[in-house]
């Protein structure tokens, strides 16, 4: 199962990684100034993650594919990490779909 760990940055901001059930990083939030806007976030992830149309694939300037996950309004969400053939980049999006929905929040700011 997969959680979502909030963490204080090193700016005084707060952010959030989701985790897969294994402990990798899916998905990193912005920083946001407020734990509650970060919360929010993970609201918004759980909800926009549910449809398709909210990743945006991408490739990165080296060639690697990303995604990001954005909100109805366009505003990103989330980013995922630098994969190495979009295959596996396409199952880091199946991760974030199956994980975020019922993912426990872990608070360690």
């Amino acid at each position: 199962m997969g959680k979502f760990e909030i963490k204080s940055t090193s700016a005084g901001k707060t952010m959030f990684n989701l985790k897969a059930g294994n402990g990798q990083v899916i998905l990193t939030s912005q920083s946001y100034a407020s734990k509650d806007g970060c919360k929010n976030g993970i609201d918004s992830v759980r909800t926009n993650s549910q449809n398709d149309d909210r990743f945006e694939r991408k490739t990165a300037s080296d060639g690697s594919p990303f995604f990001t996950l954005n909100a109805a309004n366009g505003q990103v969400i989330g980013k995922s990490e630098m994969y190495t053939s979009t295959s596996a980049m396409e199952n880091g999006i199946e991760s974030v779909k199956k994980n975020a929905p019922d993912a426990d929040v872990e608070d360690n700011s």
